[in-house]
C-alpha cells in the first residue's frame, strides 16, 4: 500500500481515573484535539481507534489491539494520540510498541508532549514513559491506602457480598441474609456433613435446578455477571462447593485483604491466611461455629474415592493407626461378600511392613457397633446425672489435655529455638562461601537442607500455636458436648452426620493376637470437644474378676493350641492339600455370587479402576 493511502490512526483512551482530571480527558475532547491536528497537518484517511474506561497499564485493550492489527498488516502510515500516556502507562510495553512502530515505519504523533517520530528521536520520551508509569503506581497506591483504611476499620471491601448475603438498602456497607440462597448454604454444608464431597452436592443441586450463586445474584440486581447470559444456569462446580465451604464469612465475620492486584495486570490473586483481617460477629451468621469446625475438620481429613462399589465409608478420614499415625483407609474383602475393614496405608508401602510392622486390620462393623455403643452409654450416664457426668468429663479432659498442651508448649519452644539456630546457621554457611572456607557447592547442599527445614518448622510451629489458641480460648467445652447430645432423644440408628457431629479421630491397635479374628484389639475413639472419653463401668467383685481371668485365660490355651495345629499342619502340607481340595468348590461359590451381582458392576468397578490410575 502506497504512503498516501495508508491510515492515520487517531487513537482515545480514557480510564476510570482519567476520568477524575475533569472535561479536558473526556473522549469527545480527546477526538476534537485529534482531528484539528490532522486537519491543520493534511493528515488523510483518518480512523478513529477508542478505548473507553480502561487502564493504560493495560494492553488487552480491543481498541489498541485493533490498532496494532492494522501497523502489522501495514494499513497504518501515522498514529496520533493526545499525549504518550493514552498509549499506555508501562513503560517496557510502550517502548516496545515505539520499537515495532519504527521498524514498520509508522510515524508516531504525541501532541502535548511534542513527540513527532517523523523530524527526530526525543531522547526524553523514555524518561516520559516512566513517569506515566509511576503515575499509574502513585494512583494505585493511593487507591490502595483508601481501601486499606477501609478494610482495617472493619468495613467490608467487597463490590459484592458472598452469595447467601445482599446489601441492605438503608446501609450499603451491612449485609443481611438472602434466605433463599442462605437455605441453599446450609445445605451444601449439611450434605458434607452427611459424608458428600463437593462434586456430589454440585450434582444434587444441579438435578434440583437450584441456580448457581452469579446468575442468582444477576437476577438479584448485583454481582460481577449483570450483562452475562447463561446458558446453563444450573451447573454447579465442585470449585464453587469447595469455596462455599471454606467462607468464614458465614459466621457472621468480615474478611478483609483475602486478595490483592498489581497496579499493570488488575489480576486479583490470593494472599495467605495469615495476612487476612478478620472481624468477628459483624453481621448474622448463616452457619454455626460447631457445623463450619466439622466441615473443615472432615475437608482436611477425607481423601474421597469410590472404594469399588461406588459408595464413600463414613468412617473414611476418621481411622488413624496407633502405632505410625498413618491413616487407615478402606477395602473390601474379595470374595464378594461386600464387607468393608480399614488397614494401616503405611503397612501396605513397598517393602510392605517397613513403615509400619502390621496392617492392624479392622471390620469397619466392629468399629460402628462401638461408637453407636458408646454414645448410647454417654446418653444413658447423661440422662442419669447430668451433674455427675459433667464432673467427670471434666476432670478427666483437664488431667489428659493438659498433658498435651504441656508437650505442645514444650515443642513450641524447641521448634522457634531450631529456627533462631537455623538463621545462625544459614549467616555462617554464607560467609564461610564468600571467604572460600567452602565451595559454593557445598553452601548450596547446606542452604537447601535448612531453607527445607525452616519451612517444615514454621508450618509445625504454626500449628502449634494455633492449637494452643484454641485450646486456651474453647472452655466449657463439655458443656458444648453436652448440648450437642442433647439434640439427639437416642442413637439406634448412627447416621454419617452423627459420626461426623461426634467423632474427632479415631485410633486403632494391633490385635493382641496378629492374625486371629477374636482377639481382643483396642480401639480408641477421640470425640469432639472431650477428646478420648470412656464412660465408667461398673466395678467387677474379686469373684467375678477371677472367673473374667479364667475365661480369658482358657481362651487364650484354645488359640495357642488351634495355632500350633495350623503350623503343624503347614509344615506337613496337610494345609495345601486341604486348600487344594476346597479350591474348586470356593470358585463354583464365588462365580454363583458374581451372577446375583447388576449387570454394569464390573463396567463400574473397570471406569472406577481407570479413575484411581489416572489420579
Amino acid at each position: 500500500m502506497r504512503n498516501y493511502e495508508k491510515i492515520t490512526a487517531l487513537y482515545e483512551r480514557l480510564s476510570r481515573d482519567d476520568e477524575l482530571q475533569g472535561e479536558s480527558n473526556s473522549i469527545i475532547n480527546q477526538k476534537k484535539i485529534l482531528e484539528e491536528y490532522a486537519k491543520k497537518n493534511h493528515l488523510e484517511n483518518i480512523v478513529h481507534f477508542t478505548d473507553d474506561g480502561i487502564s493504560g497499564t493495560q494492553f488487552d485493550r480491543p481498541g489498541f489491539m485493533a490498532m496494532m492489527n492494522g501497523v502489522n498488516q501495514g494499513n497504518i502510515g501515522c498514529i496520533i494520540v493526545k499525549d504518550m500516556s493514552r498509549l499506555g502507562r508501562d513503560y517496557l510495553k510502550v517502548g516496545q510498541c515505539m520499537e515495532i512502530l519504527r521498524q514498520k515505519g509508522v510515524r508516531l504523533i504525541a501532541i502535548n508532549d511534542n513527540v513527532d517520530s517523523f523530524y527526530k528521536d526525543d531522547d526524553f520520551t523514555p524518561f516520559r514513559n516512566i513517569m506515566n508509569e509511576w503515575y499509574a503506581r502513585d494512583t494505585s497506591r493511593k487507591i490502595k491506602s483508601t481501601f486499606k483504611a477501609k478494610g482495617e476499620s472493619g468495613k467490608h471491601t467487597g463490590s459484592s457480598p458472598p452469595y447467601g448475603y445482599i446489601k441492605d438498602k438503608d446501609d450499603k456497607n451491612q449485609w443481611i441474609i438472602d434466605e433463599k440462597a442462605a437455605e441453599v448454604v446450609r445445605r451444601i454444608f449439611h450434605l458434607t456433613m452427611d459424608g458428600k464431597g463437593p462434586y456430589a452436592i454440585a450434582r444434587i443441586l444441579e438435578a434440583d435446578k437450584v441456580d448457581i450463586p452469579a446468575y442468582h445474584q444477576q437476577k438479584l440486581g448485583y454481582g460481577l455477571h449483570q450483562s452475562k447470559v447463561f446458558e446453563y444456569p444450573y451447573r454447579w462446580c465442585s470449585s464453587t462447593i469447595a469455596s462455599i465451604l471454606k467462607k468464614q464469612e458465614y459466621l457472621g465475620h468480615t474478611v478483609n485483604f483475602k486478595t490483592r492486584k498489581h497496579f499493570k495486570d488488575k489480576k486479583s490473586t490470593y494472599v495467605s491466611e495469615d495476612k487476612w483481617l478478620i472481624f468477628e460477629n459483624t453481621h448474622e451468621p448463616i452457619i454455626d461455629q460447631e457445623t463450619f469446625d466439622n466441615v473443615q475438620r472432615i475437608r482436611g481429613n477425607v481423601k474421597r474415592y469410590p472404594d469399588g462399589w461406588g459408595e464413600y465409608h463414613p468412617l473414611t478420614g476418621l481411622m488413624y493407626c496407633a502405632d505410625c499415625g498413618s491413616k487407615m483407609y478402606v477395602h473390601r474383602t474379595n470374595n464378594y461378600k461386600n464387607i468393608p475393614y480399614y488397614n494401616c496405608s503405611a503397612y501396605t508401602k513397598v517393602p510392605c511392613g517397613t513403615l509400619c510392622k502390621s496392617g492392624h486390620r479392622i471390620r469397619a462393623e466392629v468399629v460402628l457397633n462401638l461408637i453407636q455403643s458408646t454414645l448410647q452409654d454417654i446418653k444413658k450416664s447423661l440422662d442419669e446425672d447430668n451433674e455427675a457426668f459433667l464432673h467427670s468429663i471434666q476432670n478427666e479432659m483437664e488431667e489428659s489435655e493438659k498433658m498435651e498442651m504441656e508437650k505442645k508448649k514444650t515443642r513450641l519452644t524447641d521448634s522457634k529455638n531450631r529456627l533462631q539456630e537455623l538463621e545462625r546457621l544459614m549467616c555462617r554457611i554464607y560467609e564461610d562461601m564468600i571467604l572460600e572456607k567452602i565451595p559454593n557447592t557445598r553452601y548450596e547442599i547446606l542452604n537447601n537442607q535448612y531453607e527445607t527445614e525452616q519451612r517444615e518448622l514454621s508450618k509445625e510451629i504454626d500449628g502449634l500455636e494455633k492449637a494452643i489458641k484454641r485450646y486456651e480460648k474453647e472452655t466449657d467445652r463439655a458443656k458444648k458436648f453436652i448440648r450437642l447430645i442433647e439434640r439427639y432423644d437416642n442413637f439406634d440408628e448412627l447416621t454419617p452426620t452423627i459420626i461426623n457431629e461426634f467423632v474427632e479421630k479415631i485410633l486403632v491397635h494391633e490385635r493382641d493376637r496378629k492374625g486371629s479374628q477374636t482377639a481382643n484389639q483396642k480401639v480408641e475413639i477421640y470425640f469432639n470437644f472431650i477428646g478420648n472419653y470412656e464412660p465408667p463401668k461398673e466395678e467387677l467383685s474379686e469373684e467375678e474378676m477371677q472367673k473374667l481371668r479364667e475365661e480369658e485365660e482358657k481362651e487364650r490355651a484354645r488359640k495357642d493350641r488351634l495355632h500350633q495345629n495350623y503350623l503343624k499342619r503347614k509344615a506337613n502340607g496337610k494345609q495345601k492339600e486341604y486348600e487344594d481340595r476346597y479350591k474348586e468348590q470356593r470358585i463354583k461359590i464365588r462365580d454363583k455370587k458374581k451372577e446375583t451381582l447388576p449387570k454394569n458392576y464390573h463396567l463400574a468397578k473397570d471406569e472406577i479402576g481407570n479413575m484411581r490410575k489416572s489420579g
